[in-house]
């Protein structure tokens, strides 16, 4: 089973290639090749799936109903804000140009292991993300973790 956590520091090379760190690939599944998914995120970052999470995701949206005019822009806007990357032999992966504008990534980046996926930042942008505040983040795990 797939399961990245923590967060680690990297950087693009000059041709926008990234390292996935040691402790990621080690979670990748072997049976699925060098093969994963990068997906433009409703923030400012990327997500990576690993094929197997990335299916899960894919049936969902593919299976909502065509004729339905809330579901098409979805579909629309998921898929064309998704793309298939290959690692490399040294464990690099090449992002578009176009995604790495999306994150607003130049050079260095934050890797944050999300369960299932990873995610990918601008580390300023990153910080301004977190949760700063100890009460907020018990407000909420209370509301989402709680018993109900």
């Amino acid at each position: 089973m797939t399961f990245f956590t923590s967060e680690y520091e990297s950087k693009l090379d000059a041709k926008g290639r990234l390292v996935l760190p040691a402790r990621i690939k080690a979670q990748l599944p072997e049976n699925e090749g060098n093969v994963l998914m990068i997906r433009k995120s409703l923030d400012p970052c990327l997500i990576i799936y690993p094929m197997v999470e990335f299916n899960k995701v894919f049936s969902k949206i593919s299976g909502l109903n065509e004729f339905n005019k809330e579901a098409v822009p979805l579909q629309r806007s998921f898929f064309a804000g998704t793309t298939e990357v290959e690692m490399d032999n040294n464990g690099r992966i090449l992002i578009p140009k176009k995604y790495l504008a999306h994150a607003q990534i130049d050079k260095d980046v934050i890797l944050v292991g999300m369960g299932n996926k990873v995610e990918v930042w601008n580390p300023t942008l990153y910080e301004k993300h977190l949760i700063q505040d100890p009460s907020e983040l018990s407000e909420l795990a209370q509301k989402y973790l709680g018993e109900q």
